[in-house]
């Protein structure tokens, strides 16, 4: 394993879709969380059952958990044994088997769309299914974790690696009133390859990939970041040609007469205490975060516009670290507890 200095109080978890990316990258996390244990790994249930090793070679003798199918008979034998489930699942997926899990007395973290929407009318229009669980939607807390203030539950819904980004860059400024009220943020944010998935497809495939803009209007993060910012906004994201990273551009109005300094307060303000947030001298890029679990962020002004940049890792601090932070602080661990260290996926 990973890390061999384990607590004698562990979370006893589970990771469910840790043949994708997402999914592996939070099984190498818990596998170094000194507070948690990974009891099992799981994919879907067409798939044969194989060593983590075999999926991701530069684990072996590292982590050799064995990734099993799923089949939804499977909760009711784990009762008791697993604390918590991290779904790293399909966004309909997620939402059919994060019921069986908790009627086992399983807490629920999941990294899909599934419960980030309180709106269950969305679903159809963004997401292209209707939603079967609308009790569930207000029962999930959202867990932007440097804007969490009410107490996590049994269902944590991990934001979108396109909201993370842009709802980190923008909520200091509309909290302190520094938004013009008639302002609509023009978002656009360049998203690697990796953040498809790892299954193939030849529009996502590294070599036909060059830089694209997709989803106009209708992204399915569009109303997540609406829902974060409490305004409209013009998100366009892009695909570019690198591995794995966001760069997220913001373009407000700023309410006439805002100064720089009261900019600097709201960012330092708002992130002074917040350890994975980088406020930095320099316009972010995303070779800087590749691999952490950081978002760097960065503006400039000019008198009434101000543009603000922020990079994350989608898989990380967009995914699996913001899982991983949501749930130290849902058990009462430190809330970087096995953040830092290498990547599942280069």
């Amino acid at each position: 394993m990973l890390s061999t200095d384990k607590s004698t109080s562990l979370v006893r978890s589970i990771v469910l879709g840790a043949a994708g990316y997402s999914g592996a990258e939070l099984a190498v996390i818990l596998a170094r969380n000194p507070y948690f244990e990974l009891c099992g790994a799981y994919a879907s249930a067409g798939r044969n059952a194989e060593p983590f090793s075999a999926l991701y070679p530069r684990y072996q003798q590292q982590l050799d958990i064995l990734v099993q199918p799923w089949q939804d008979t499977l909760a009711k034998t784990l009762q008791g044994k697993v604390d918590v489930a991290f779904l790293a699942l399909p966004h309909e997926a997620s939402e059919a088997v994060t019921p069986v899990l908790l009627a086992q007395g399983i807490d629920v973290v999941d990294l899909s769309g599934a419960f980030r929407l309180k709106k269950p009318e969305l679903y159809p229009q963004y997401y292209g299914y209707e939603h079967q669980h609308p009790d569930l939607l207000q029962e999930a807390v959202y867990s932007l974790m440097e804007w969490q203030t009410t107490p996590l539950p049994r269902l944590i819904s991990v934001p979108g690696c396109y909201p993370t980004a842009c709802s980190l860059a923008l909520l200091p400024l509309i909290k302190a009133g520094l938004v013009a009220e008639n302002c609509i943020p023009v978002i656009n944010a360049t998203s690697g390859v990796s953040g498809a998935g790892r299954k193939a497809a030849l529009n996502t495939s590294f070599c036909e990939v060059g830089l694209n803009a997709y989803g106009f209007f209708k992204h399915r993060h569009r109303p997540e970041i609406e829902q974060n910012l409490g305004r409209k906004v013009v998100f366009t994201p892009h695909l570019g040609n690198f591995k794995r990273g966001i760069l997220a551009t913001s373009v407000v109005t700023l309410t006439a007469g805002t100064s720089a300094d009261a900019i600097k307060s709201a960012f330092y303000q708002a992130y002074a205490n917040k350890p994975l947030v980088r406020l930095v001298s320099h316009s972010p890029n995303v070779a800087d975060i590749a691999g952490t679990p950081f978002c760097d962020i960065y503006w400039q002004q000019d008198g009434d516009q101000l543009v603000v940049v922020s990079a994350i890792d989608n898989l990380l601090k967009g995914a699996a670290a913001q899982a991983m932070q949501a749930a130290n602080v849902r058990f009462g661990k430190p809330e970087t507890a096995g953040l830092f260290g290498g990547a599942a996926h280069e």
